[in-house]
């Protein structure tokens, strides 16, 4: 390893190593809500910088491929040091594996850091990587910044786990989002500190995992704030969110938005129930739609959540097709609970798309539904005392309602085809969600025996030419990661070829 310290007092950082403790901010009721927008409040006014932190030792890595720290299957802890990476890889190797990061735990290792300053300047120089069931990452009051594109500021793969707390993480290279997962994903717990990115197809959290993040600060420049793809979640938990998506990563999509849900059939990410909860906290999006479904069943959980959206050509969701996936198979299925929360804009929902739309608690909709006419099936029901005043002509497949929950104000809703008359009650049934298409069913696997002899399932090959199915070693000729393939059906270890193509493109 090429590897040099410059500071000799390595013994004295260690000895100074705090072992740190995370637990994850729950949301609550309304009473811890309220103590967490405090903390929260507290969080984003305080942001850490490297004039905060003390440095006994500084170790720089230049090698291609190579870490400046790394520790496989042992325990290890590092205070106080400045860790400085470049160096350049490409594919496989460094997203799914962990080649070029700075700091790299793997094999089932014990990786405490705190008072830590960690730098890249390379391609695929992820800062933070923890790979592997079994390893963890705990890393707290430190300063992260990343210049390289896709180069992540905290990564987690292959069912590894992060913690992280207090943290300050700045990137400015496109692919290259704050807090990152790929594929096999893990578990990521972020309290408090300060999240923001400024490149193409960067947002703040790009989840393969389930990630929570709790009395933070979260900003995106280019780049939606949340993008979970897959069977994965985010739990948002008094964060302060602010997105402006104004550049593309991908041409499959015409639209833009703060939070993107969505399966890309690239392999990364299981197919399945994904999700978004968010409660407390804000959202304030500069540009677009503020939730924005494709390809995938999802559920959104909103409570107590201040929503914002600046762009008044935006809609608060839209449930539609796009470049992923099978044509005729590849809408957004989508069950939306709101509880005590306000909600101000449009919804649209194609006809390839579903939704079921729950207002409790009191919760406020102000907006239209499918606007221009019938579509996807909507089924909308409001309870304990949640109401919905119409801003357009709306077209739904259900309703429940009390008689006065709805307010027309000058329009009119159409439910199932028929004219909804004002103040009367409705009892309705929920729409059941339609099939998606996905990696080993519609539009997945090729038939037949993929690569190293894995089962495919029915039709077609994935989309922009590449192979469905496991195994072969990863593109620019890397070799694969330890023990065989990696969960998802992703490219597996030594052995085999890899896929044809390019893998399907993220937005």
């Amino acid at each position: 390893m090429n590897t040099t310290i410059k500071k000799k007092s390595l013994a004295l950082a260690l000895a100074a190593m705090m072992t740190v403790s995370l637990a994850a901010c729950a949301g609550g009721g309304s009473d811890n809500a309220e103590s967490g927008t405090e903390t929260a409040t507290e969080a984003v006014n305080t942001v850490l910088t490297r004039e905060d932190i003390t440095i006994n030792e500084t170790i720089e890595n230049t090698a291609d491929g190579e870490h400046a720290l790394e520790a496989s299957g042992t325990q290890a802890s590092y205070a106080n040091v400045e860790v400085i990476k470049t160096g350049e890889a490409s594919g496989d190797e460094a997203d799914f594996y962990g080649s070029n990061a700075a700091i790299f735990a793997t094999d089932g290792a014990t990786l405490e850091l705190s008072d830590m300053i960690i730098s890249t300047d390379g391609t695929h120089a992820n800062a933070v990587f923890s790979y592997g069931e079994g390893t963890t990452v705990t890393i707290s009051h430190s300063v992260i910044e990343t210049t390289g594109n896709c180069s992540g500021g905290l990564m987690t793969t292959g069912g590894g786990t992060m913690n992280a707390s207090d943290l300050t993480i700045h990137t400015t290279g496109n692919s290259s989002a704050a807090i990152r997962s790929d594929r096999g994903g893990g578990t990521v717990t972020v309290t408090g500190g300060s999240y923001t990115t400024e490149g193409t197809g960067s947002p703040v959290i790009y989840s393969t995992a389930d990630i929570t993040v709790s009395d933070a600060d979260l900003t995106s420049t280019a780049s939606q704030g949340v993008v979970v793809e897959g069977k994965n979640s985010v739990t948002l938990n008094n964060v302060t969110l602010t997105a402006d998506n104004n550049t593309k990563n991908s041409d499959k999509s015409d639209y833009y938005q703060a939070v993107m849900i969505y399966q890309s059939m690239s392999g990364d990410a299981a197919d399945g129930l994904s999700s978004f909860t968010m409660t407390g906290g804000s959202l304030t999006n500069k540009n677009g739609d503020i939730f924005f479904v494709n390809n995938t069943v999802t559920e959104i959980t909103l409570e107590g959540a201040t929503i914002v959206n600046e762009d008044a050509d935006g809609v608060f969701l839209r449930a539609a097709a796009a470049g992923w996936g099978s044509e005729g198979s590849n809408g957004g299925q989508v069950t939306l609970t709101a509880t005590n929360q306000t909600i101000d804009g449009d919804i649209i929902v194609d006809d390839v798309s579903t939704l079921n739309f729950y207002l409790k608690s009191g919760s406020a909709f102000t907006g239209a539904v499918n606007a221009d006419g019938a579509a996807g099936d909507v089924y909308i029901e409001l309870t304990d005392g949640s109401t919905w005043t119409l801003t357009a002509d709306s077209y739904i497949t259900s309703l429940t309602c009390d008689a006065d929950s709805i307010d027309l104000n000058g329009h009119k809703l159409y439910v199932n085809g028929v004219e909804y008359t004002a103040g009367t009650a409705s009892t309705g049934e929920a729409v059941e969600a339609l099939a998606v298409s996905s990696q080993g069913g519609l539009g997945g696997m090729p038939d037949g025996m993929p690569p190293d002899g894995g089962q495919g399932g029915p039709g077609g090959t994935l989309p922009d030419g590449g192979q469905g199915g496991p195994g072969g070693t990863p593109p620019d000729g890397g070799q694969g990661g330890p023990g065989g393939t990696p969960p998802d059906g992703g490219q597996g270890g030594p052995g085999g070829t890899p896929p044809s193509g390019d893998p399907p493109e993220k937005p």
